[in-house]
Protein backbone atom coordinates (compact mmCIF):
# COMPACT_ATOMS: atom_id res chain seq x y z
CA UNK A 1 0.00 0.00 0.00
CA UNK A 2 1.68 3.20 -1.08
CA UNK A 3 1.86 5.44 1.74
CA UNK A 4 0.69 8.98 2.12
CA UNK A 5 3.76 10.90 0.00
CA UNK A 6 3.47 8.35 -2.88
CA UNK A 7 0.12 8.14 -3.75
CA UNK A 8 -2.15 10.23 -6.08
CA UNK A 9 -3.87 13.63 -5.18
CA UNK A 10 -7.77 12.15 -5.96
CA UNK A 11 -9.17 15.56 -7.00
CA UNK A 12 -13.07 15.57 -7.17
CA UNK A 13 -14.42 17.61 -10.56
CA UNK A 14 -17.67 18.42 -9.84
CA UNK A 15 -20.11 20.79 -11.88
CA UNK A 16 -23.68 21.69 -13.32
CA UNK A 17 -23.98 22.45 -16.16
CA UNK A 18 -27.31 23.23 -18.49
CA UNK A 19 -26.37 23.52 -22.01
CA UNK A 20 -22.80 21.86 -21.89
CA UNK A 21 -20.56 24.60 -21.88
CA UNK A 22 -18.88 23.35 -18.28
CA UNK A 23 -18.52 19.86 -20.13
CA UNK A 24 -15.25 20.91 -22.31
CA UNK A 25 -14.26 23.17 -18.99
CA UNK A 26 -14.34 20.22 -16.71
CA UNK A 27 -12.38 18.01 -19.27
CA UNK A 28 -9.40 20.54 -19.49
CA UNK A 29 -9.25 20.86 -15.39
CA UNK A 30 -9.07 16.88 -15.20
CA UNK A 31 -6.25 17.23 -17.67
CA UNK A 32 -4.22 20.18 -15.55
CA UNK A 33 -5.02 17.73 -12.43
CA UNK A 34 -2.84 14.54 -14.78
CA UNK A 35 -0.59 17.10 -15.30
CA UNK A 36 -0.41 17.66 -11.83
CA UNK A 37 0.37 14.24 -11.08
CA UNK A 38 -3.37 13.55 -9.71
CA UNK A 39 -6.31 11.28 -10.36
CA UNK A 40 -9.44 13.10 -11.31
CA UNK A 41 -12.77 12.49 -10.38
CA UNK A 42 -15.63 14.37 -12.49
CA UNK A 43 -18.91 14.27 -11.11
CA UNK A 44 -22.43 16.39 -12.13
CA UNK A 45 -25.41 17.33 -10.22
CA UNK A 46 -28.60 16.77 -10.23
CA UNK A 47 -30.85 18.59 -12.38
CA UNK A 48 -34.21 20.12 -11.06
CA UNK A 49 -35.25 21.07 -14.83
CA UNK A 50 -38.62 18.62 -15.13
CA UNK A 51 -38.09 16.58 -18.37
CA UNK A 52 -40.82 17.85 -20.14
CA UNK A 53 -39.19 21.21 -19.93
CA UNK A 54 -36.13 20.68 -21.82
CA UNK A 55 -35.83 22.87 -25.00
CA UNK A 56 -33.50 21.15 -27.52
CA UNK A 57 -30.20 22.43 -26.33
CA UNK A 58 -30.33 20.96 -23.09
CA UNK A 59 -31.47 17.79 -24.64
CA UNK A 60 -28.47 17.72 -27.06
CA UNK A 61 -26.41 18.88 -24.15
CA UNK A 62 -27.60 16.19 -21.50
CA UNK A 63 -27.33 13.53 -23.97
CA UNK A 64 -23.54 14.60 -24.46
CA UNK A 65 -23.06 14.28 -20.48
CA UNK A 66 -25.16 11.27 -19.96
CA UNK A 67 -21.93 9.23 -19.16
CA UNK A 68 -20.81 11.31 -16.25
CA UNK A 69 -22.00 10.15 -12.99
CA UNK A 70 -23.81 12.17 -11.00
CA UNK A 71 -22.53 12.83 -7.10
CA UNK A 72 -23.95 11.59 -4.01
CA UNK A 73 -24.09 14.67 -1.27
CA UNK A 74 -23.39 12.05 1.31
CA UNK A 75 -20.85 10.75 0.08
CA UNK A 76 -18.97 11.89 -2.78
CA UNK A 77 -16.82 14.55 -0.56
CA UNK A 78 -14.80 11.43 1.16
CA UNK A 79 -11.80 10.32 0.19
CA UNK A 80 -10.84 13.31 -1.97
CA UNK A 81 -7.44 15.11 -1.87
CA UNK A 82 -8.98 18.36 -3.36
CA UNK A 83 -11.88 19.67 -4.99
CA UNK A 84 -13.34 22.46 -8.25
CA UNK A 85 -16.55 23.31 -8.17
CA UNK A 86 -17.87 24.58 -11.58
CA UNK A 87 -21.36 26.19 -12.51
CA UNK A 88 -22.74 28.12 -15.05
CA UNK A 89 -23.59 32.16 -13.82
CA UNK A 90 -27.54 32.18 -12.75
CA UNK A 91 -27.98 36.03 -11.23
CA UNK A 92 -24.52 36.46 -10.71
CA UNK A 93 -24.73 33.21 -7.94
CA UNK A 94 -23.88 29.76 -8.32
CA UNK A 95 -27.08 27.75 -10.04
CA UNK A 96 -30.19 26.33 -8.37
CA UNK A 97 -28.63 22.88 -9.06
CA UNK A 98 -25.33 23.58 -7.55
CA UNK A 99 -26.80 25.03 -4.66
CA UNK A 100 -29.58 21.96 -4.06
CA UNK A 101 -26.14 19.59 -4.09
CA UNK A 102 -24.47 21.81 -1.19
CA UNK A 103 -27.73 22.22 1.00
CA UNK A 104 -27.31 18.41 1.37
CA UNK A 105 -23.66 18.18 2.64
CA UNK A 106 -24.25 19.01 5.94
CA UNK A 107 -23.25 15.45 7.08
CA UNK A 108 -19.70 16.44 5.47
CA UNK A 109 -19.62 19.39 6.78
CA UNK A 110 -19.98 18.85 10.69
CA UNK A 111 -17.44 15.59 9.66
CA UNK A 112 -14.62 18.22 8.42
CA UNK A 113 -14.75 16.02 5.43
CA UNK A 114 -12.97 19.20 3.35
CA UNK A 115 -11.20 20.95 6.08
CA UNK A 116 -7.67 22.02 5.02
CA UNK A 117 -8.59 20.66 1.71
CA UNK A 118 -7.50 23.26 -1.66
CA UNK A 119 -10.54 23.83 -4.22
CA UNK A 120 -10.82 25.59 -7.31
CA UNK A 121 -14.22 27.35 -8.89
CA UNK A 122 -15.09 27.59 -12.44
CA UNK A 123 -17.91 29.32 -14.22
CA UNK A 124 -19.40 30.21 -17.59
CA UNK A 125 -22.01 32.94 -18.00
CA UNK A 126 -23.28 34.82 -21.47
CA UNK A 127 -21.26 37.93 -21.60
CA UNK A 128 -18.92 39.23 -19.90
CA UNK A 129 -20.71 41.49 -17.67
CA UNK A 130 -23.17 39.34 -16.01
CA UNK A 131 -21.70 38.36 -12.68
CA UNK A 132 -19.16 35.74 -13.36
CA UNK A 133 -16.88 36.83 -11.22
CA UNK A 134 -19.91 36.68 -8.33
CA UNK A 135 -20.94 33.58 -9.15
CA UNK A 136 -17.59 32.18 -8.79
CA UNK A 137 -17.48 33.77 -5.06
CA UNK A 138 -20.87 32.68 -3.99
CA UNK A 139 -19.52 29.22 -5.05
CA UNK A 140 -16.21 30.06 -2.35
CA UNK A 141 -18.11 30.91 0.10
CA UNK A 142 -19.68 27.54 0.39
CA UNK A 143 -16.36 25.92 0.40
CA UNK A 144 -14.72 28.46 2.96
CA UNK A 145 -17.20 27.17 5.34
CA UNK A 146 -16.38 23.25 4.62
CA UNK A 147 -13.11 24.33 5.66
CA UNK A 148 -11.38 24.35 2.27
CA UNK A 149 -8.04 26.31 1.45
CA UNK A 150 -9.08 28.70 -2.02
CA UNK A 151 -6.83 28.16 -5.03
CA UNK A 152 -7.01 31.14 -8.09
CA UNK A 153 -5.26 32.00 -10.98
CA UNK A 154 -1.93 33.74 -10.63
CA UNK A 155 -0.95 36.65 -13.12
CA UNK A 156 2.45 35.76 -12.60
CA UNK A 157 2.26 31.90 -13.14
CA UNK A 158 4.45 31.09 -16.14
CA UNK A 159 1.86 28.26 -16.98
CA UNK A 160 -0.56 31.05 -18.07
CA UNK A 161 1.64 32.79 -20.12
CA UNK A 162 -0.09 36.53 -19.68
CA UNK A 163 -3.23 34.52 -20.02
CA UNK A 164 -5.80 36.60 -17.72
CA UNK A 165 -3.89 39.51 -19.26
CA UNK A 166 -5.46 39.29 -22.98
CA UNK A 167 -7.40 41.72 -24.43
CA UNK A 168 -6.95 40.52 -28.39
CA UNK A 169 -10.21 38.62 -27.45
CA UNK A 170 -13.26 38.08 -25.85
CA UNK A 171 -11.88 35.76 -22.50
CA UNK A 172 -12.88 34.38 -19.10
CA UNK A 173 -10.97 33.79 -16.45
CA UNK A 174 -9.92 35.85 -13.48
CA UNK A 175 -7.88 35.51 -10.35
CA UNK A 176 -11.02 33.97 -8.79
CA UNK A 177 -11.14 30.94 -11.45
CA UNK A 178 -11.82 29.44 -14.60
CA UNK A 179 -14.35 30.80 -16.59
CA UNK A 180 -16.09 30.64 -20.08
CA UNK A 181 -17.86 33.48 -22.29
CA UNK A 182 -20.59 31.18 -23.86
CA UNK A 183 -22.52 34.08 -26.27
CA UNK A 184 -26.18 35.28 -25.20
CA UNK A 185 -27.83 31.90 -27.51
CA UNK A 186 -25.12 30.00 -26.18
CA UNK A 187 -23.20 29.68 -29.59
CA UNK A 188 -19.60 30.20 -28.62
CA UNK A 189 -17.74 27.27 -27.05
CA UNK A 190 -14.69 27.34 -24.56
CA UNK A 191 -11.91 29.36 -26.46
CA UNK A 192 -8.41 27.73 -26.51
CA UNK A 193 -6.90 30.67 -23.49
CA UNK A 194 -9.97 29.91 -21.56
CA UNK A 195 -9.25 25.87 -21.92
CA UNK A 196 -5.58 26.60 -20.76
CA UNK A 197 -6.84 28.35 -17.57
CA UNK A 198 -8.95 25.57 -16.94
CA UNK A 199 -6.21 22.95 -17.07
CA UNK A 200 -3.77 25.30 -15.26
CA UNK A 201 -6.06 25.64 -12.24
CA UNK A 202 -6.34 21.99 -12.21
CA UNK A 203 -2.75 21.80 -12.34
CA UNK A 204 -2.56 24.54 -9.14
CA UNK A 205 -5.44 22.95 -7.02
CA UNK A 206 -3.33 19.28 -7.56
CA UNK A 207 -0.25 20.15 -6.82
CA UNK A 208 -1.20 21.79 -3.78
CA UNK A 209 -2.96 19.19 -2.71
CA UNK A 210 0.07 17.01 -3.04
CA UNK A 211 2.54 19.75 -1.36
CA UNK A 212 -1.02 19.39 1.43
CA UNK A 213 -0.22 14.97 1.26
CA UNK A 214 3.26 14.95 2.53
CA UNK A 215 2.86 17.25 5.14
Amino acid sequence: MKNKAERKPVILVLYHSLYGHLQPMSEAIAQGVEMGGGEPKIRQVQGLIPRERWSKPIKIAKKKMEKIPFADPETELEGIDGIIVGSPTHFGLMSAQMKSFWDQTSTALLKGSLNGKPAGVFTSSATQHVGNEMSMMSIIVTLLHHGCLITGLRFEDKMIDGGLRTVDEVSGGSVYGASTITGPLGERLPSQNELMLARVLGHTVTTTAAKLIKE
